[in-house]
């Protein structure tokens, strides 16, 4: 594999790490009080933009996500690690393709962010409201992807595949393996909970009466969930700290992931 494509690659797992583990820090202070705030990726450009040289910071942010949403596009396009084409390859690529166009806008809302003047909004996710039957199927089958997807996070950490990213076994250093397991193990489970969560929240809106509206929901409104449905901040603080866990399982892919070429 071309060595540009791999430091592309490389360039986007930081900027990924860096969005999960921000989202996981800023949420785990939230739940304990400490500050903070439930947020969703929009709102983690919001802080950063707060945050001295936020222009820059939001620059190099988007530039990375975009080089993300790229390696993503090679993942599905040009299949370079022979993913294949049979019915388990041609999922894998098209979910990697819908992943690179996601990450692909949330680079470039980084950039144009840029020359934007900072606004006093949180952003939030007020988002635009669908009503009618189209809205309705917009989401039940936005809850239905979402609800494979959160599933099949924990198949992955169930099964360890993600560790043949790294050709785990032929590390030497023991507590570097370990190291790497458990922050993908507890990043995935994490993972898994808060996207079942958004995949409840939207499967919901599909069985509200056709012309209630309901309005789009995501990470923050996930961790309200968690927070607001358990006796204390523990279980958020829980699986904001997994997020965390997530972005520096992002960081080691970054430093320790193998291709296959």
């Amino acid at each position: 594999m071309d060595d540009n494509i791999k430091r592309m690659a490389f360039a986007g797992f930081i900027a990924k790490g860096l969005v999960y583990a921000l989202t996981g820090v800023l949420a785990f202070l939230a739940a304990f009080n400490l500050g903070g705030e439930k947020a969703g990726k929009l709102q983690i450009l919001d802080f950063l933009e707060k945050q001295p040289f936020g222009k820059v910071l939001l620059g190099v942010m988007g530039i990375g996500l975009i080089c993300y949403a790229v390696w993503r596009f090679i993942q599905s396009i040009q299949d370079p690690e022979h993913i294949g084409n049979d019915s388990k390859g041609v999922v894998k690529r098209v979910s990697f393709f819908i992943s690179g166009l996601l990450y692909l806008g949330l680079g470039f809302f980084a950039i144009i962010d840029i020359f934007k003047e900072p606004s006093g909004s949180g952003g939030g996710s007020s988002s635009s409201m669908l009503t009618g039957e189209t809205g309705k199927f917009i989401f039940l089958g936005l809850a239905v992807a979402l609800g494979i997807k959160g599933i099949y996070q924990f198949i992955k950490a169930y099964k360890g595949d993600f560790l043949k990213k790294f050709d785990i076994k032929s590390m030497a250093d023991a507590t570097k393996r370990k190291f790497i397991k458990n922050m993908g193990y507890a990043g995935l489970i994490s993972r898994g909970i808060l996207t079942c969560i958004i995949a409840y929240f939207f499967a919901k809106a599909a069985m509200r009466p056709t012309g209630s509206g309901e309005e789009l929901k995501g990470t923050a409104e996930a961790f309200s969930f968690l927070q607001e449905n358990s006796s204390g901040p523990w279980l958020m603080g829980v699986v904001a700290a997994g997020l965390v866990c997530y972005g520096i399982y992002m960081f080691t892919m970054s430093k320790y992931r193998q291709f296959k070429d």
